[in-house]
C-alpha cells in the first residue's frame, strides 16, 4: 500500500502495514505507592505491550482547590469528590517519573506520558520522553498541543469528547507547533464505555479524513472492542492497566489485569495477521486437504466402448479425477479402456472430443 502514514516511536514503526501497538495506561492505578507503579511497568512488559504510559500532573496544575458546584463530580465512579480531590489521590508524583523512566528503560519497555501543562512538558523533556500523548480532555487545548508539539517529538492525541472540527483543530496545532509524526486515537471518555458507544466504523473514516495513524484508546471492560478496532485499521491500542481490578483506587475498576492484558497483545496482533491482503490462491495450510474435494469417480464397471451414462458417475470425494463441474460433458462419451467401478475419472479414459480438450 502506497503513502502509508506512519510514525516512529523508540525505534519503532507504527502503522497500518505493521501489527498494532499497545499501549499500557498505568494512570493512577499506582495507588499511591511506587513500587506498585515499578511492578506495573514489568507486568506491562511480560504482557507483551510495546510501551507503557504514565500522566504527568498535579492537582494545582490541572484545576483548582475550590468545593463549589462546579468543581463537584456527581456520579460515576469518583461520585463526591471535588476535581482536586480526585486528582490529588490520582496523580503521579513528580519525583517518581525519573525511577519509573529509569526502570522502564531496563526492562526494556518504552515508557512515555501524557502531560497537562507546560511545567509537564518540560518535566518530562528533562528525562528525554521518546513522544508525548494528549489526553481526550485536554484535545481542546491548543496552546498546550503546541507547546507539546514544539519539542518536535512524535504525538499522539486522544480525541474523547472531540467532534470532526474539533480533533481537525487539534492537528493544525499540532502541525503549527512543528510536530512531524503525528497519531490520533478514536475514544469514548466514559469510564468504564459501553462497547455500542465506541461506533468503530468511525476509526476507517477517521483514516481517510485526517490521513494519519489512527488507532484507539479503549474504556471498555473487555478486549473485544479494541481487537474489532484492528480489522477496521486501528494500529495502535491504548487501555488501561493495573496489577488488581479489586485495588481500590481511581482507575482500577475498568482496567485490565495481566492475563488479560497479555491475551489482548496476543488477539491483537493475531488479527492484525489475519488480515493479510487479498488472496484468491489456495493458502499452504490448504495444499495437502485439495485431494479431499469432490471430484468425478466411476462407479461401475464399463468396457472400452460403453457409452458413459449417469448412473456410472458420481460426484463423491476424494479429488483426484475431474472436477464436477465436468459431469455433463462426459455423459455420452465412450470409454475408450476398460475401466474398474471406483476409480477416478480422467481424460485418457475418455473418448477425444474439443469439449473435453481443456478438462484437468
Amino acid at each position: 500500500m502506497p503513502n502509508i502514514p506512519s510514525i516512529n516511536i523508540a525505534g519503532r514503526r507504527i502503522a497500518a502495514d505493521t501489527p498494532p501497538y499497545v499501549i499500557a495506561e498505568l494512570s493512577a492505578n499506582h495507588n499511591g505507592r511506587l513500587d506498585t507503579a515499578l511492578k506495573i511497568i514489568e507486568e506491562a512488559k511480560k504482557a507483551g505491550a510495546d510501551a507503557v504510559k504514565l500522566q504527568t500532573y498535579t492537582a494545582d496544575t490541572i484545576t483548582l482547590d475550590c468545593d463549589s458546584e462546579e468543581f463537584q463530580i456527581r456520579g460515576g465512579l469518583w461520585d463526591g469528590k471535588t476535581l482536586y480531590q480526585l486528582y490529588q489521590e490520582a496523580h503521579m508524583p513528580w519525583e517518581w517519573h525519573k525511577p519509573l523512566f529509569e526502570h522502564a528503560r531496563k526492562n526494556d519497555i518504552t515508557i512515555f506520558s501524557s502531560p497537562f501543562d507546560n511545567t509537564a512538558v518540560d518535566l518530562l523533556e528533562d528525562l528525554n520522553a521518546p513522544a508525548y500523548k494528549i489526553a481526550s480532555f485536554e484535545a481542546v487545548d491548543l496552546p498546550l498541543i503546541k507547546y507539546v508539539a514544539s519539542t518536535c517529538k512524535p504525538m499522539i492525541i486522544s480525541t474523547g469528547m472531540a467532534d470532526a472540527e474539533e480533533i481537525q483543530e487539534a492537528i493544525n496545532a499540532a502541525r503549527e507547533g512543528g510536530c512531524k509524526e503525528l497519531a490520533i486515537l478514536h475514544c469514548v471518555s466514559g469510564y468504564p464505555a459501553p462497547a455500542e458507544d465506541y461506533n468503530l466504523r468511525t476509526v476507517p473514516d477517521m483514516m481517510q479524513r485526517f490521513g494519519l495513524v489512527t488507532g484507539l484508546s479503549d474504556h471498555t471492560l473487555d478486549n473485544t472492542t479494541a481487537i474489532a478496532s484492528v480489522v477496521l485499521g486501528a494500529s495502535i491500542i491504548e487501555k488501561h492497566f493495573t496489577l488488581n481490578r479489586s485495588g481500590g483506587g481511581p482507575d482500577d475498576s475498568f482496567s485490565l489485569e495481566p492475563a488479560e492484558l497479555t491475551a489482548l497483545c496476543r488477539d491483537s496482533r493475531t488479527a492484525w495477521a489475519a488480515m493479510g491482503q487479498v488472496d484468491y490462491g489456495r493458502k499452504s495450510s490448504e495444499q495437502g486437504n485439495a485431494k479431499f474435494r469432490r471430484s468425478l469417480y466411476f462407479v461401475k464397471d464399463l468396457k472400452a466402448g460403453d457409452v458413459i451414462t449417469a448412473n456410472a458417475v458420481r460426484s463423491v470425494r476424494p479429488g483426484f479425477g475431474l472436477p464436477p463441474k465436468y459431469l455433463q460433458q462426459i455423459l455420452g462419451q465412450k470409454a475408450i479402456l476398460d475401466i474398474t467401478s471406483n476409480t477416478a475419472v480422467t481424460v485418457d479414459k475418455i473418448s477425444y472430443s474439443p469439449s473435453i480438450r481443456n478438462m484437468k
